[in-house]
C-alpha cells in the first residue's frame, strides 16, 4: 500500500532511533513535513541531519515529553514553522529492568510512569488544542504488547503501556465526532536499539520472549512505521480508539 502525505504535517516524538526515527522517515518519504522530538540533542541532530539530506522537509526539537511546558512548546513551535498539524505519533519511551514487584523502586516507577504514561498525555493534549482547532487530525499513541498482557518482573512497565490504551480509547471517544481519530500500536519485540539492549543484560528473558514469538523473529521498525502511517491515513478512516497488536502472534500463541 502506498501513502500519501503531501502537505501534511506529521509530528514524531521519540524520533532520535528506534522506531521513531523509521517512522519519522516513512512520513518523510510519503510527502509530510515531519517534526522530530528527542530528549537526546546529539541523536536528535544526527537524524535531523540525515532526513534534511535526503530532501526531507525536517523540524527539530529538544524534548522531553514527561515535561508539560517543554511539550507545549514542541507543538506551538511545530505550528509555528509548518501551519497545522495533522498526525502525531507519541513513541517516546522507555524500558524498565525486570524486578519483582516487592523489590521495586518508587523512583523507578515514578520514572517510568513520567516518560511512558504522563508523556504520552503531555503529547496528546497540546496535539489536540491544534487539531481541534483544525477540525481534524490522526494521533497515535505507542503502546506494547505490555498493553494486553502481563510479565513477572515487569509490572512497572506494564502499568504504563495498559495505561496508555486506557488513555487513547478515552480520548478516541471525545474527539471521534469532530474529525480527529486517536489509535495506539501495541509493538511486539521489535529489533530497536532498547530491545538490543535488553538482549544484552537479560539474555535468557529476552530468549523466552522470542520462543513465544509464532512468527520466530523479532519485528523490524518498519513494520511499526507502516502501521502508524495507515492509522494515520484514509485508509483507516473508520478506525477509532483501536490497539493495533503488531507482535508476530506473540499475544495469540
Amino acid at each position: 500500500m502506498n501513502y500519501s502525505f503531501e502537505n501534511k504535517v506529521a509530528l514524531v516524538t521519540g524520533a532520535a532511533s528506534g522506531m521513531g526515527l523509521t517512522t519519522a522517515r516513512a512520513f518523510a518519504e510519503a510527502g509530510a513535513s515531519v517534526v522530530l522530538a528527542d530528549a537526546d540533542a546529539a541523536k536528535l541532530e544526527l537524524a535531523r541531519q540525515q532526513l534534511v539530506g535526503a530532501g526531507h522537509k525536517i523540524l527539530a526539537v529538544r524534548c522531553d515529553v514527561a515535561s508539560e511546558p517543554e511539550v507545549a512548546a514542541l507543538v506551538e513551535q511545530a505550528v509555528a514553522t509548518f501551519g497545522r498539524l495533522d498526525a502525531a505519533y507519541n513513541n517516546a519511551g522507555i524500558q524498565s529492568p525486570a524486578i519483582e514487584t516487592a523489590d521495586a523502586d518508587g523512583q523507578e516507577f515514578e520514572r517510568v510512569q513520567a516518560i511512558n504514561l504522563r508523556g504520552v498525555w503531555n503529547c496528546m493534549k497540546y496535539e489536540l488544542v491544534q487539531m481541534r482547532k483544525q477540525g481534524s487530525g490522526a494521533i497515535v499513541n505507542c503502546s506494547s504488547i505490555g498493553g494486553l498482557v502481563g510479565l513477572p518482573g515487569r509490572a512497572i512497565y506494564h502499568a504504563s503501556k495498559y495505561g496508555v490504551i486506557g488513555l487513547t480509547q478515552s480520548a478516541a471517544l471525545e474527539y471521534a465526532a469532530r474529525g480527529i481519530r486517536i489509535n495506539a500500536v501495541c509493538p511486539g519485540t521489535i529489533n530497536t536499539p532498547m530491545v538490543q539492549d535488553m538482549l544484552a543484560k537479560e539474555p535468557e528473558a529476552m530468549e523466552a520472549i522470542l520462543r513465544d514469538q509464532p512468527i520466530g523473529r523479532l519485528g523490524e521498525p518498519e513494520e511499526i512505521a507502516s502501521a502508524v502511517l495507515w492509522l494515520c491515513g484514509p485508509g483507516s478512516s473508520f478506525v477509532i480508539g483501536h490497539a493495533l497488536v503488531v507482535d508476530g502472534g506473540y499475544t495469540i500463541h
